[in-house]
């Protein structure tokens, strides 16, 4: 007999509500992407460097970015603990993910304010 352990209603609701949470920060910034490539007719290189000029274009950028991240992190870790049983693999696989998104994270920030400069 497999003893089932009871974890309680809420297991899962605050990565579902990240997830939907995410989601829309992404849906936001596309649209408004979409929309200022409509109000201009379309986003040459002229465009594109103005926008990124602003600050505020820059920050919701980067909020686009981590939204991504975290909503990366959250689908690979589900996906590893789903299909992956041995739990050394399993931890590698979520430690390597976790270094790629903090690389990744790292790498926006240098693209967006270019911290080495």
């Amino acid at each position: 007999m497999v003893a089932r352990v009871i974890v309680g209603a809420h297991y899962g609701w605050k990565d579902w509500l990240a997830q939907r949470a995410t989601a829309v920060v992404m849906a936001l910034y596309t649209l408004l992407l979409l929309g200022i490539a409509l109000y201009q007719g379309g986003i040459d290189h002229a465009t594109w460097t103005a926008l990124f000029a602003h600050p505020a274009f820059r920050i919701a950028t980067m909020l686009f970015g981590l939204a991504l991240f975290w909503h990366a992190w959250i689908g690979m870790r589900d996906i590893w603990m789903d299909y992956v049983k041995p739990v050394a693999l399993r931890l590698t696989l979520e430690v390597l993910t976790v270094i790629v998104l903090v690389a990744y994270a790292a790498w926006l920030a240098e693209v967006l304010w270019g911290l080495a400069r």
